[in-house]
């Protein structure tokens, strides 16, 4: 005797206002998926929910291969069963009430193929978003990581991916990196940063139009999240200043990423191909600077007057220290006697 399924799962196909065809039609159209691969789905659930039904029953089921059989035009389910390699001996096996169970697992995997589909068109929304900046409001907290809300879905910041000593709060609104899209334990995870150098260049891009539309480069960007950033910008177009460009009237332009960065400080030299130049410019706030290079070892070896030698090598020695993640040099700095 072959069990009946609930109505939403007996008028699949005659009537569209069923909560079955509507979730079919909703996977089929919106995520281009063929009908026919939606129920193979369910077939094979079907077969595993009847393998469990059996083995609590107590009936042997490893040696026996089996197919269902779903009538398109009332949703009956029936289920065939097999010794392995002789298909001649198909019988009908099914279960007297099984139609139920078998209504009930359709559902379920409709409603998470549905999910399935929504998760997937949030992550491909989403993966064409990655390396742009996000807002998001903080939701929660996982140990170190932050939970934030981006709209649709949730994403994560990981504590490596936070500035040092940020104080995040609940329900606050911040702006983030959309870094990447990576396999969690749970699918795809959205991994957003506030701590990675691409942040601070798209918060320019964001604030200075010349940025935003290449007439004006960032080159090179260090930085130390929390504390100091220093970037290298370069003009494409003559007659822009790439450096006042970026710092903007009465310095409007730099203090809002500063402010978005929650104080951070943000220097701003011209870029050069004469590393000379740039090392000096580098080490900037200090002037009249002197710079040697041994192309060999990659050393630049740097002479500074008393009074800017502080300045050069900057607190403890975060000046010189971002100068050289910047140019690619090992950097030595001494002072020169006044004269």
């Amino acid at each position: 005797m072959v069990g009946r399924c609930p109505p939403f799962f007996i008028r699949d196909m005659q009537t569209p206002r069923t909560e079955f065809a509507q979730a079919l039609k909703a996977i089929a159209t919106e995520r281009g998926l063929d009908p026919a691969v939606i129920l193979d789905t369910i077939k094979q659930a079907i077969i595993a929910a009847y393998r469990r039904d059996a083995k609590e029953r107590g009936e042997e089921t490893e040696e026996m291969d089996f197919d269902v059989e779903i009538n398109p035009g009332n949703g009956e389910a029936k289920v065939f069963a097999w010794p392995l390699e002789k298909p001649e001996k198909k019988k009908d096996v099914t279960p007297p009430g099984f139609g139920r169970i078998a209504a009930q697992t359709a559902k379920q995997v409709i409603h998470q193929k549905i999910r399935e589909a929504e998760k997937g068109a949030i992550m491909d929304e989403f993966s064409s978003r990655v390396g742009t900046l996000i807002s998001g409001m903080v939701l929660r907290f996982d140990g170190p990581n932050a939970r934030v809300d981006i709209g649709r879905t949730e994403a994560i910041m990981p504590a490596e991916e936070r500035i040092p000593n940020e104080r995040l709060n609940l329900n606050q609104r911040f702006s983030f990196l959309l870094k990447e899209i990576q396999e969690g334990l749970k699918g795809k995870e959205i991994i957003l940063s506030r701590g990675n150098p691409l942040f601070v260049e798209k918060l320019f891009a964001r604030e200075v139009p010349e940025i935003a539309s290449g007439n004006v480069i960032i080159k090179i960007i260090a930085r130390e999240p929390g504390i100091r950033t220093k970037i290298a910008v370069a003009s494409n177009q003559s007659g822009v200043d790439p450096v006042g460009s970026c710092v903007g009237q009465k310095g409007v332009r730099v203090q809002a990423v500063t402010n978005e960065l929650g104080g951070e400080r943000v220097d701003i030299i011209p870029y050069s191909e004469d590393m000379t130049v740039l090392i000096a410019a580098a080490l900037s706030p200090a002037e009249n600077i002197s710079v040697t290079l041994d192309e060999e070892t990659k050393t630049a070896k740097v002479k500074a007057p008393e009074d800017q030698l502080s300045l050069a090598i900057g607190k403890d020695g975060q000046n010189v220290r971002l100068a050289a993640k910047l140019t690619g040099y090992r950097i030595e700095v001494e002072g020169t006697a006044p004269p």
